[in-house]
């Protein structure tokens, strides 16, 4: 028998579900969103990831500021190791292995599972897909037009803003118009040039200007808004002591779950699994009626019912759950999975080339948002300046690449890189040295949906949930060719910035930025509702019919999951 029946249950709080919710009840009807993960910054929850804690919770009154600060402390390792971190696709009890997905070839998934998902780790980018993309590509059976309220209504509320400019921005703009770029100033990106970084971050304090000369602590009241630390990667916890809705940077579990619990008509319960779709009905297409779910702490099983479900727990684990479940055969389910094709180039400066350039004797990539700065190229992908601490920094840098080490990598005499590959030893270590004189700059490529890159059930491995996922991504030659265009024109921009040395990292893939693998008119149809399925919708980026061109998902697929949210109630509660 079932716990309990809800008009709406959500599986997921990531990126997503949380919109889609908050949407949900503004209308008034009665939500249950389930995580698989832990809740950080939640009086319920004072210890995630050594006890259990409550089971649910509805009251934004349960949210804490300065309890996410200790959990959420900033600290590079302990937070962002993929294994035992506390940032990562697993249980909340992190003295236990992380959820294992099969992949067969060279590449790494980096996603968390938690009250907040994978925007716990994000950059707070929030800039628009390319009108090219969704008009002119194909894929998609709504228009461009039919996305642009919902843009409106995320950037207001969020709000998105023109990312600040600091040094590392400065040199960057400076590195384009040299280059030859122009600088753009709409949303709808129709033409190649750079601009600053639409971001969903609190533009920082005016006391922080640098000719106020500020020197207190950083910390809330005194300062409001970004303190111009690039620390977002390890949970966006800044400023200190700020309640968790005026966090600066507006991931998932700062902006839309503080604003679904204010309605009054949502509940969110972390530590939650979702192991199966239930549905009823033999003739036609069977509906769905709810879910079977294991607790990850205590191992109990249970099913709540529904009037509509909805599936928004990632790329990987939703076409994983319809795999699992009972559900008719589609064979487009987990297939045409896009990645955003990364690459990561490197500029290294001495003193002198940045002071003339900008004035200053160094970049400082730490200061400031991590992604403020990018260059859009419609029908070939982007670029992104980017600043972070430093071991991430020399990961993106120098360690990670399909290349072999630099010292055993070619590099063609006609290349606009000096170097190419992975760095150790002594090699690392004077790379390095010059780290507050380097910015890098990662490339997103146009990578289009094809049949063979997606996901499908391991036929060897379970795990307590069920056969685990297996995900194969390879990129096409024309990807190849998009990300070889871009990696030049990164190199360019920062040749034209006044660069000594150019390094490309030649990244293998990362499944980061993740969209389409159950592709809006092929599972699903324009309402996102399941063709094969009544009452059963995808409300997260795998329902994205493309990449969006190469921009960061986040603003498509919460502008896409907001739009879900309407037409949910106009199929199934007109009467609300």
């Amino acid at each position: 028998m079932a716990e309990s029946k809800h008009d709406v249950v959500v599986v997921g709080a990531g990126g997503d579900g949380p919109a889609l919710a908050w949407k949900l009840g503004q209308y008034g009807l009665d939500v249950l969103v389930l995580e698989a993960g832990p809740w950080h910054g939640n009086e319920k929850w004072e210890r995630p990831h050594e006890e259990p804690g409550a089971t649910q919770s509805s009251d934004p009154a349960d949210l804490n500021g300065r309890l996410m600060d200790e959990q959420l402390n900033r600290r590079e390792q302990a937070t962002n190791d993929p294994v035992a971190g506390k940032l990562r696709v697993g249980p909340a009890d992190r003295s236990r292995a992380p959820w294992f997905r099969n992949q067969p070839q060279n590449m790494f998934i980096w996603q968390v599972a938690a009250v907040g998902g994978t925007t716990i780790h994000y950059f707070g980018n929030h800039p628009r897909s390319y009108p090219l993309a969704i008009d002119e590509q194909g894929h998609w059976p709504i228009d461009y037009a039919d996305l642009v309220p919902y843009y409106q209504l995320l950037e207001a509320e969020l709000p998105v803003l023109p990312a600040p400019t600091t040094d590392k921005e400065a040199l960057f703009y400076h590195g384009a118009a040299e280059a030859g770029y122009e600088l753009l100033d709409e949303k709808n990106v129709v033409a190649e040039g750079y601009r600053p970084q639409p971001n969903a971050i609190a533009h920082p304090d005016e006391k922080l200007r640098v000719e106020n000369n500020y020197e207190g602590d950083f910390t809330y009241p005194d300062v409001e808004g970004s303190t111009l630390s690039g620390h977002h990667f390890q949970g966006g916890s800044l400023p200190l002591d700020a309640p968790v809705r005026e966090k600066a940077r507006k991931s998932s579990n700062v902006s839309w779950v503080p604003r679904a619990l204010d309605t009054g008509n949502v509940t969110i319960r972390p530590n939650t699994f979702v192991t199966n779709v239930v549905t009823e009905g033999i003739l036609g297409a069977p509906a769905a009626t709810g879910f079977e779910y294991r607790d990850t702490w205590t191992g109990e099983t249970g099913t709540i019912d529904a009037e509509v479900v909805v599936m928004a727990g990632g790329c990987i684990e939703t076409p994983r759950l319809w795999l699992n479940s009972d559900l008719p055969e589609n064979e487009w389910v987990g297939k045409g999975l896009t990645t955003h094709w990364f690459d990561w180039v490197v500029g290294v400066f001495d003193e002198e080339a940045i002071r003339e350039a900008i004035g200053s004797d160094t970049v400082r990539p730490y200061v400031g948002q991590n992604s403020a700065a990018r260059f859009d190229k419609p029908g070939v992908g982007g670029l992104e300046s980017i600043g972070m601490s430093p071991a991430l920094s020399a990961f993106a840098h120098y360690a990670f690449s399909r290349a072999g080490y630099n010292f055993d990598t070619v590099v063609d005499d006609d290349a606009p890189w000096d170097t190419r590959g992975r760095l150790n030893d002594a090699n690392l270590k004077r790379k390095m040295a010059d780290y507050e004189r380097t910015i890098g700059v990662l490339v997103l490529t146009d990578d289009l949906p094809r049949k063979n890159n997606g996901v499908e059930l391991d036929p060897a491995f379970e795990d307590e949930h069920g056969p685990v996922p297996l995900v194969q991504w390879e990129p096409h030659p024309d990807d190849d060719e998009k990300r070889d265009e871009l990696a030049e024109v990164a190199a360019d921009i920062l040749r034209g910035a006044g660069a000594h040395h150019v390094h490309r990292s030649d990244w293998p893939p990362l499944l980061l930025h993740m969209q389409s693998s159950m592709r809006m008119g092929k599972v699903v149809d324009e309402n996102c509702e399941a063709y094969d399925v009544d009452r059963l919708f995808v409300g997260d980026h795998s329902a994205m019919a493309n990449g969006g061109g190469g921009p960061n998902p986040t603003h498509t697929g919460q502008a896409l999951a907001l739009r879900t949210a309407d037409r949910i109630v106009e199929l199934y509660f007109s009467d609300r």
